[in-house]
């Protein structure tokens, strides 16, 4: 047995040296170490060995595996290395790492956070799957009403609903805070519509609230003329014009003055009005002591005036050909 050990000890040794690719590597560790291998084949022998030298080949035998690994790992060390240098060229330049941008959504909805927040105005957030009670019966709509056939609902059941503005937010703060409350509640909406250049089943609002002491109508012009103001520019000019919603009396719509190679003309912006007292009621704030005034605008709509944008859709297709010009 230690003929045939010493044998294939001297066979290994020889063949080591006419190494010369990974490939014949790997040939090497099959014919030695491989299921039918010569080192392999030798363990195989040691059951026919006299029990009394069964210990001591079994020693040379394990001695003679750790040789064999100890060289293929070297090879392999040597060969994986000039391959891998074989294939880098350091001459070629350098690749230039790609750099995120924000979704132009993202960026007029965070210009719009802060400019409420130079107003004053804190930021408030709630679930988009609500109750049909925050969403409707809280705002002064109640079930059957027909003001609902305003907002094309998605229900997930009877009274779950995903919600169709961001109204809610408003009823959950005024329920856990007590006026004063000037609050802008951004974020997703949804509604039953079918998509096309200027609707989209989701989309996106943001909302603001103020009540206190003494708020009237004239609060309300002032802060959104600021904002628009702040938004497209101090050139832009604004008017109000009465409007119905079931949650705010008075209602108005404001539009925006927009010029364009068509000439100019007023586009509607968003809409606004003095809470309704039933909405004050309801969440527990006296409507003979405190006054509001709320309004609710899209930022999709604001970012498409903003930027020009005339169909949507392109804010959710994920084409990075469009997104690419606002990072």
């Amino acid at each position: 047995m230690k003929e045939q050990i010493d044998q294939v000890r001297a066979q290994f040794l020889q063949d080591f040296q006419q190494l010369s690719d990974a490939r014949a590597v790997e040939q090497f560790r099959i014919k030695f170490l491989g299921k039918n291998g010569l080192v392999t084949g030798l363990f195989k022998q040691l059951g026919q060995v006299d029990k009394a030298e069964r210990p001591a080949v079994g020693k040379m035998l394990n001695e003679l595996r750790r040789e064999v690994e100890e060289l293929i790992r070297q090879s392999k060390e040597q060969f994986g290395a000039a391959k891998k240098e074989s294939t880098i060229d350091l001459t070629l330049p350098g690749r230039q790492p790609a750099y995120g941008g924000k979704h132009p959504l993202s960026v007029v909805r965070e210009e719009a956070k802060q400019i409420f927040a130079k107003l004053g105005f804190t930021v408030a957030d709630g679930p988009e799957v609500e109750t049909d009670y925050y969403n409707f019966e809280a705002l002064n709509i109640p079930r059957l009403h027909p003001a609902r056939n305003m907002q094309d609902t998605l229900y997930i059941t009877e009274d779950l609903v995903l919600r169709t503005h961001t109204s809610p937010v408003q009823i959950r703060t005024m329920l856990r805070q007590k006026p004063p409350v000037r609050i802008i509640a951004p974020g997703r909406v949804y509604r039953r519509d079918t998509p096309d250049a200027s609707h989209s089943p989701v989309f996106h609002q943001v909302e603001g609230l103020c009540v206190d002491e003494g708020v009237s109508m004239a609060d309300l012009k002032a802060v959104l003329s600021v904002f628009v103001r702040e938004m497209f520019g101090k050139e832009f000019k604004v008017r109000f014009r009465p409007s119905y919603f079931p949650f705010t009396e008075p209602s108005a719509e404001m539009d925006l003055w927009w010029e364009s190679s068509r000439g100019g003309r007023w586009l509607e912006l968003l809409g606004c009005g003095m809470v309704h007292p039933n909405v004050l009621s309801e969440v527990g704030i006296d409507p003979e002591k405190y006054t509001g005034w709320a309004f609710g605008v899209g930022i999709d709509r604001l970012a498409m005036l903003k930027y020009a944008i005339d169909d949507i859709r392109l804010f959710f297709e994920n084409d990075m050909r469009f997104l690419e010009q606002f990072s």
